[in-house]
């Protein structure tokens, strides 16, 4: 299986391409002059930010405090720029998986190509060589600003309706609690 990896990268981010409403979401690393983009869905950005949230929340609960896991995202490490140019999809990601390496207290994050027909059983690891996997590792600061700037993409789309909290769209909505109709 190729497996794309990235030890410490100089950038780690989840960004988006497109308008609130037709955005493409992307996980990006960037080690010097090489740049890796991966496509994944919405709520595999917001799943992965808060599951990284819990593993340093939990690594830092269990160490008694004495990990070096910042318990908020160091304001050197925020990154809100755009995603790096050009944005050339390798592939989209279907599973993914997070761990804390005692050893170097890092994390390591690891996003699998979506098999064809994908049926949820694959395994990052699988051995299936025509997968491909984004491997990143990073420190705990990198992660805990990853998961910060991650949860901000994915809230500045279409804000939701105060009625029934289903998206706005810009042409307007049809609100069901305003006897309007979704089925």
């Amino acid at each position: 299986m190729p497996v794309i990896s990235h030890e410490q990268p100089d950038r780690f981010v989840a960004g988006v391409v497109g308008r609130p409403g037709d955005r493409a979401f992307y996980l990006q690393a960037r080690s010097g002059r090489r740049i890796t983009s991966v496509g994944l869905e919405k709520f595999q950005v917001t799943l992965l930010a808060e599951r990284l949230e819990e593993l340093l929340d939990e690594v830092l609960r269990r160490s008694g405090g004495s990990a070096p896991v910042p318990a908020v995202t160091p304001s050197e490490l925020k990154d809100e720029g755009p995603l790096d140019q050009p944005v050339e999809e390798e592939f989209k990601v279907g599973t993914m998986a997070l761990a804390w390496d005692p050893d170097d207290e890092h994390v390591v994050i690891e996003a699998q190509e979506a098999a064809e027909g994908e049926s949820g059983d694959a395994e990052v690891g699988d051995d299936d060589p025509a997968i491909a996997v984004l491997r990143v590792r990073v420190t705990a600061a990198q992660a805990r600003a990853f998961a910060e700037r991650a949860l901000q993409v994915v809230a500045a789309g279409r804000p939701p309706c105060p009625l029934c909290g289903l998206p706005l769209d810009a042409v307007g909505h049809v609100c069901p609690r305003q006897n309007g109709y979704l089925g």
